[in-house]
């Protein structure tokens, strides 16, 4: 089957201003050759610490950005090779849900106008059709249709964030990019958001390409999981398999981030990352690397398959696994 979404080598790197005039101006990279297939109807989520390049892959995917290499296909098409009317067009298969309900929602229009701007920018449509399909929409999403003629101020953060939801399907896309849809609710409101959405993936056949730094809900909505750091896919695999054996000692390191209920349980101590600018010339994880071998310092690490469909760029992904089976045993031990 031909993926609905298919990234290949993706780049973006950013140029920083210069410290003095005769100084060459530093570059950034917050990609470094990103790779993935997502089809239609499936769910991918994409994990990873702050400054990992989350959100910068949502905007290229969004093409809101233009790679510095690589391409975006979305449903064969690669869109930094369209030009702006034939981009404008293809917009209407997919569309993004912001992080925050309370600043991507202009409060000085009401819902429905809201609602509608996607239609609006694509043209070809009256404004009484506009305000029909967004009260449909609202419909859809848990909300009345008369809800069109209220503004975002009289919504709650769960509500918000539907009317955002809303606003995403209203071109009936064929994906949608969630950046953070839920970090910003509250733990009762991010459930009932998280329903909405898989309600709504079942119903419509939306596909998901889900951006987050919460592991468990990435685990409830996703079927396949990238782990991201400092711009690279370091693993790749089911929920199941990446939070149960994971293979890279970041992932790991990921996983023992999670807060538990155990006062009395010691953590290693972590390392604080290290600067892109001055990432060494093997695996960047390294200097945190609690597993790290001499040929680590040396060559960056490519992905390996490990399984069925489970991929590691590590060096040392073996033993990683093989530590992760002993510790098991030993808890399960009496």
């Amino acid at each position: 089957m031909t993926p609905l979404l298919q990234v290949r080598d993706l780049a973006r790197h950013y140029t920083l201003p210069r410290e003095h005039l005769l100084a060459a101006a530093p570059v950034v990279p917050a990609l470094q050759g990103v790779s993935f297939m997502l089809q239609a109807g499936h769910s991918l989520g994409v994990v990873g610490e702050s400054g990992s390049g989350k959100s910068t892959l949502a905007r290229l995917v969004m093409a809101l950005e233009a790679p510095s290499a690589g391409s975006v296909c979305f449903d064969g098409q690669d869109l930094a090779a369209l030009d702006a009317r034939a981009l404008r067009r293809a917009r209407a298969g997919f569309q993004m849900v912001f992080q925050d309900p309370f600043g991507s929602l202009d409060p000085r229009q009401s819902v429905g106008r809201i609602v509608a701007e996607p239609l609006a920018a694509q043209g070809g449509t009256r404004r009484a059709e506009q305000r029909e399909r967004a009260g449909a929409v609202l419909d859809a999403v848990g909300l009345r249709a008369a809800d069109v003629d209220k503004y975002a101020h009289e919504f709650s953060g769960g509500q918000r964030q539907r009317i955002a939801i809303a606003r995403a399907l209203v071109t009936e896309p064929r994906l949608i990019v969630a950046d953070e849809p839920v970090s910003a609710l509250d733990v009762s409101v991010q459930a009932q958001v998280l329903n909405l959405m898989q309600d709504l993936q079942d119903r419509l056949g939306v596909t998901y390409l889900f951006i987050s730094h919460d592991l468990a809900v990435v685990d409830l909505v996703c079927d396949e999981v990238i782990v991201l750091y400092q711009g690279r896919v370091v693993e790749q695999g089911s929920p199941e398999t990446l939070f149960n054996a994971a293979a890279h000692p970041y992932t790991r390191a990921l996983m023992d981030a999670v807060p538990r209920a155990a006062p009395g349980a010691r953590r290693r101590p972590r390392a604080a990352p290290v600067p892109l600018l001055s990432a060494p010339q093997g695996c960047a994880f390294a200097p945190r690397c609690a597993w790290r071998q001499p040929a680590c310092l040396q060559a960056p690490p490519a992905l390996r398959v490990l399984g069925t469909g489970h991929q590691a760029a590590c060096h040392v992904a073996e033993a990683v696994l093989a530590g992760s089976a002993h510790d098991t045993a030993e808890s399960l031990s009496p």
